[in-house]
């Protein structure tokens, strides 16, 4: 049975501010209904879903930590009580170190913290979305954009050492890993799951280190000479979500003014 009369629902996770916020309001001009997860800030989540109706979409907030299996089931079901379904579910929410440690003194509490959030959660979510979304293919469940879809938002992180976040880098790194597995598995489903790689993006994240970052922006760290947009990212997120790679999975979309390139 199709359910391609309805907009298709997105989960986005950490889509209160930043990133997430962008990637969510670029899927409601897509087409997209957004359930936004936000882990605390529960005004700030009440501002990307007075966005995302700007744009043209309906959504829900809803609180859950990643980290926690409660709150994924709880994530999912609500997912699944907007729309009948999840088409797209985008692995955003994600945490800075604690205190910024050179890894000869970095201690395992902060290091279990952010790994937690940042791997261990969107790992099992993941899981949970995958299976449901297995059981929609196979129940002829699908959108005006065809099978579900997952996309994860990494970082130049994935493969930059920066040794004063170890714990941060460790942690992009193994989601990267993990786009490949399950991009793997899912394939034969026709389930296609990508991996969406920001560098360095203007954000409540970024925004202590501003002055260092408009440093290396000026001395050319990057070909294209300004700091990335949350809205970069949600263009890159929308894109896939539409459909328009059919013949791609497991791809790393790099959305970092070509850092990536190693220019000399």
């Amino acid at each position: 049975m199709s359910n391609e009369s309805k907009r298709p629902v997105a989960l986005v996770t950490g889509a209160g501010r930043g990133i997430g916020r962008g990637i969510a309001i670029e899927l409601a001009r897509a087409g997209y209904d957004i359930v936004i997860n936000y882990a605390g800030n529960a005004a700030a989540a009440d501002e990307c879903l007075a966005l995302v109706r700007e744009a043209g979409g309906e959504g829900r907030t809803v609180r859950g930590d990643v980290a926690v299996a409660a709150d994924r089931e709880r994530l999912l079901a609500e997912t699944i009580a907007m729309g009948g379904q999840i088409d797209l579910l985008v692995n955003n929410a994600g945490v800075a170190p604690k205190v910024r440690a050179d890894i000869l003194e970095a201690g395992e509490e902060s290091f279990d913290y952010l790994i937690d959030v940042n791997l261990k959660g969107p790992y099992f979510l993941t899981q949970l979305a995958a299976r449901q979304m297995i059981n929609q293919v196979g129940s002829g469940l699908s959108s005006i954009f065809g099978a579900p879809r997952i996309v994860t938002i990494t970082s130049i992180s994935a493969y930059t050492a920066s040794t004063n976040r170890g714990d941060y880098c460790v942690a992009k790194a193994g989601l990267a890993m993990m786009t490949r597995l399950f991009a793997a598995r899912l394939a034969e489903h026709g389930i296609f799951v990508f991996e969406v790689r920001p560098g360095v993006i203007a954000t409540d994240m970024t925004a202590g280190v501003q002055e260092k970052y408009d440093r290396l922006i000026a001395e050319g760290a990057w070909p294209i000479r300004r700091w990335g947009h949350p809205e970069d990212i949600g263009r890159a997120v929308a894109a896939i979500s539409r459909g328009d790679l059919p013949f791609a999975t497991g791809e790393v979309i790099n959305i970092d003014g070509g850092f990536h390139l190693r220019t000399l």
